[in-house]
This record gives structure tokens, C-alpha cells and sequence, in this order.
């Protein structure tokens, strides 16, 4: 038994969130403020799944910096890799509220400073899965950071994790990003996207079979592209779709978060060491929950009773 069963790499952000509803930002009048970042709402939904659970980001020495290390230890994530910046101000986002995909504008400063000596070898030695995701590959020193510890990472036996989550707003020379994408992929990562993000990526609607054609090609054996209100198929090399549908639910109050939500229920059932459909079944449920709610997964509830029952 490794002592981490999940280390997310990658931004923690605060979010501003729309308080009106299915208007993009120059119609948005005010915003609720929610510790965001998505491996920060991997990590934090892996805690209050029960899991070991670790953050590796960078903050900035201010107000919203200590709002974040509050919020984590709340809920018992194991902060000892986050860096604090004296020079530089904690990232933020302000997001639309929307029930399709969100309109967002990044004032990035922190997030991306992650540097080595926050990963050393003694805590990948005991890492089950290493996750990270587009947003903080996109920008260096956090773009060779995580490159360098996923290969290390990858020879010390963890799981490698990925979620595409690609914007061109945020990762303008698309050429660049294939690139350090494959590099990602070489050492088989699960990997989460979406038809957005391969839409923003390729500049085409591609067919779900040439985005998992694209990505086994790399080197990757499972894939889940999730299809918002369609469900979600996971393709594995070699192996017949799985396709299931979305969950049901009466309102969408909010999508931002939702992708995370599924990718945290997918990897906590992977820990689990369930079957694979039995852990797109979590991840569906996982998601349908948070599209029920605005910001992340409310305090309120027991996210793993609400999964088992």
C-alpha cells in the first residue's frame, strides 16, 4: 500500500463565479467566490471520498493563498507540496454561469510557478496515481516540471492521470501543445476529455473514433470522452466502447467543476480496483451530483454516501 493514492499536479485557482444565470461575462453583474483549479477539485472531492489525497500547486503570499490552504485542510488534503510566492499573486478566473460551457477569463500569476523540488522521488515512491491536466502544461516552469516527475513517476510504477482539458485562450500555439500532449501520452496515462476540448485542439469535429484512434496511437491504452448530457464512452486498446448514458437530473445549476467531479469518481473507483464500467457508473454519478450545484460539491452532503446509495 502506497501512502498517497492520488498527488494532483497542476493549478489552484480561485474562481469567480457568475451569479446570473446563461450569460457570458460582459452580461455578468456579480460573482460568488469558490476555490477552483481542476486538480484542486480532484483532489478535493479524492479527500472527502476518503482517499489519501495531495496537492502539488503554488500560491501566492496574500489573502486568497490563505483562503486556499483553509479550505484543503477543512477537508484533511495533505498540503505539504504547495509553494507559497512572496512575488507573485494567487491566479484567479472569472466564469459565466451557464449550463453549457463556460465563458472564463484567466489573470494567471502563481498557479504555473511549480518546480521540482516540490516532487521529490521519496513522495512519487509512494504515489498510487499521478494526475495533472492540460491547463498546467501549458505553461512553463509547470510545463517541465510535470514532464520531468511524470517520467519518474511513470519508472516508479505509478498510474499516470490526464484530464485534455485544452483552451486555446489559455494555449494559443496549438502545435506546442500536441506536442508536449504526446509527450504526456507516451507513458500511458488514463486520460479524460471532451468533445469541446478535442474541438478546440483539432479545429474539427472529429468522430469519437479518431480521438481514440489519435491517443492509442500515442501510446495510451484508456480513454473516456464524455459527451455532457449524452454520457460518456471509454475506449481501452484492443477492447469492444463502452458507452453509457448520462444520469437524469430535473435542473443543471452549473457545469464548471463537472468534468472534475467525473474524473474524480472514475479514479476513486480505479483505486478501488473496480471494473471498468462499475467506475464510469461512479464518475456519471459523481457528475450528475455537482451539476445539481454551483462551485464545487457543496460541504453539506456526504458525497460517498450519496455515491453507494
Amino acid at each position: 500500500m502506497k501512502a498517497i493514492d492520488i498527488l494532483c499536479v497542476g493549478e489552484v485557482l480561485i474562481d469567480f463565479i457568475g451569479h446570473q444565470e446563461g450569460v457570458l461575462l460582459n452580461d455578468t453583474r456579480d460573482y460568488h467566490r469558490y476555490l477552483g483549479g481542476s486538480p484542486t477539485n480532484v483532489v478535493m472531492n479524492s479527500a472527502r471520498l476518503g482517499l489519501n489525497a495531495a496537492l502539488v500547486a503554488t500560491v501566492g503570499d496574500d489573502g486568497f493563498g490563505e483562503y486556499i490552504f483553509q479550505r484543503l485542510k477543512e477537508v484533511q488534503v495533505n498540503t505539504d507540496h504547495i509553494q507559497v510566492r512572496k512575488d507573485k499573486a494567487t491566479s484567479v478566473i472569472f466564469v459565466s454561469r451557464s449550463s453549457g460551457t463556460p465563458d472564463f477569463l484567466p489573470y494567471r500569476q502563481a498557479d504555473y510557478c511549480i518546480e521540482p523540488h516540490q516532487i521529490p522521488t521519496k513522495t512519487l515512491e509512494n504515489t498510487q496515481v499521478f494526475h495533472t491536466t492540460c491547463f498546467a502544461l501549458c505553461k512553463k516552469p509547470a510545463q517541465s516540471t510535470i514532464l520531468e516527475k511524470a517520467e519518474e513517476a511513470s519508472r516508479l510504477g505509478c498510474t499516470l492521470s490526464i484530464d485534455m482539458n485544452y483552451s486555446e485562450k489559455l494555449w494559443p500555439d496549438k502545435e506546442e501543445a500536441i506536442k508536449v500532449i504526446k509527450s504526456y501520452c507516451k507513458f500511458n496515462p488514463l486520460v479524460k476529455i471532451s468533445e469541446d476540448d478535442m474541438f478546440r485542439l483539432f479545429e474539427e469535429k472529429l468522430p469519437h473514433d479518431k480521438i481514440f484512434e489519435f491517443f492509442h496511437n500515442e501510446g495510451v491504452e484508456t480513454v473516456c470522452l464524455t459527451l455532457g448530457s449524452e454520457g460518456v464512452k471509454c475506449s481501452q486498446a484492443n477492447k469492444s466502447i463502452i458507452t453509457l448514458p448520462a444520469i437524469k437530473i430535473e435542473k443543471v445549476m452549473d457545469t464548471t467543476g463537472a468534468g472534475d467531479a467525473f474524473w474524480s469518481g472514475f479514479l476513486f473507483a480505479r483505486i478501488k480496483e473496480k471494473p471498468i464500467q462499475e467506475c464510469l457508473e461512479v464518475a456519471l454519478k459523481l457528475a450528475a451530483l455537482k451539476l445539481q450545484n454551483v462551485g464545487r460539491l457543496p460541504d453539506n452532503i456526504n458525497i460517498l454516501s450519496k455515491l453507494l446509495s
